[in-house]
């Protein structure tokens, strides 16, 4: 069986090609039709094989796949393939065994975003196709995902996605965890990001250019705003955060080189785990492995780094590693 991601089109592109009274479809024209379809979806595709072709077939005949019955017609040297039938179709089917492991899959998924305002309709969802394809063994959970659905201004979710999506100015307000009292102004909302199991809503307020976040669980209240909404022309948020751990991130400032020493008994959580993508060994000691990042110096990887503390060491740059200084004396003062 064919197990790439392209083979469900390659099926239904044979199954149209099985179909059809009015050509024949001979090996060579099976894969000519299959390369046409997949070059559409990826222009950088190799193409398939005829051993492809001859397993493809195999597996829509066979009971995993579709069991469908074809007629090979042979005219001269050549062999043409149509269904037996001139009204099968895969299309008229139940999913098959494979495509019901595929449902399944993604059914867990998708569970990971049970009891978030705006996904609602999953849990309707998978009822329903559990009931009409007999997938009920999918209520199994067998994945955990972090996710805490009690988290305050969680109800928010759905008004935010909205208005990011429709482009919609929004008046809010908002109490940060130092601000003694809340404020109220227009906000343009940009990008929803999750980080430590907590979301922030990215844009800019109303009459200001530099880019804010805010914490959903402390907003207070969201109203429609009446100001013309303001469009994102600027971030390209996927490639802002390239350089950022977490969701502290300064637009105009660029990734530091930082140099860290980490114990070879800490060495392989790291190495599975790395602190960041750009994460690469410089050096390899007897006593600890010299790793080198390129990140943004906030408050996010500080946090990282501290926890890591006692078998981790900042060599560089000068500036964290007297920060750090300054907190393990601070530290030290408080247990002697």
């Amino acid at each position: 069986m064919a197990t790439n991601k392209h083979a469900l089109v390659r099926y239904h592109k044979l199954d149209e090609c099985f179909s059809n009274p009015g050509r024949n479809y001979g090996i060579p024209e099976l894969i000519e039709a299959c390369n046409a379809v997949l070059t559409e979806m990826d222009p950088d595709t190799k193409g398939i094989s005829r051993r492809q072709i001859y397993d493809d077939i195999a597996f829509m005949e066979s009971s995993q796949g579709w069991s469908v019955e074809l007629e090979k017609i042979r005219e001269g040297k050549r062999v043409y393939y149509q269904y037996s039938d001139p009204h099968f179709s895969i299309k008229n089917q139940m999913v098959n065994p494979m495509e019901a492991e595929q449902l399944r899959s993604t059914f867990l998924v998708l569970a990971r975003f049970k009891g978030m305002p705006q996904f609602e309709w999953i849990e309707e969802m998978q009822v329903r196709l559990e009931d009409a394809l007999g997938l009920k063994e999918t209520t199994k959970s067998i994945v955990g995902f972090q996710q805490n659905p009690y988290l305050k201004g969680l109800s928010y979710f759905n008004r935010l996605f909205n208005a990011i999506f429709n482009e919609q100015a929004l008046q809010i307000t908002y109490q940060g965890f130092k601000q003694e009292e809340s404020s109220e102004f227009d906000f343009h909302p940009w990008y929803l990001k999750q980080y430590n199991d907590r979301w922030f809503l990215f844009g800019i307020r109303d009459g200001f250019e530099s880019l804010t976040n805010l914490a959903l669980d402390r907003i207070i209240h969201i109203e429609d705003s009446s100001v013309a909404f303001v469009p994102n022309t600027k971030y390209d948020f996927e490639e802002l955060f390239e350089d950022v751990v977490g969701v502290s991130v300064n637009p105009d400032e660029a990734g530091k080189k930082v140099v860290l020493k980490v114990a070879l008994e800490q060495w392989p959580y790291i190495k599975s785990k790395p602190i960041h993508g750009s994460q690469k060994i410089k050096e390899t000691m007897e006593d600890g492995i010299i790793l080198e990042l390129d990140v943004q110096l906030n408050h996010e990887i500080i946090a990282l780094l501290f926890s890591f503390m006692n078998t981790v060491e900042v060599l560089k740059p000068k500036e964290l590693r007297d920060h750090f200084k300054e907190i393990a004396f601070n530290l030290y003062s408080k247990y002697i």
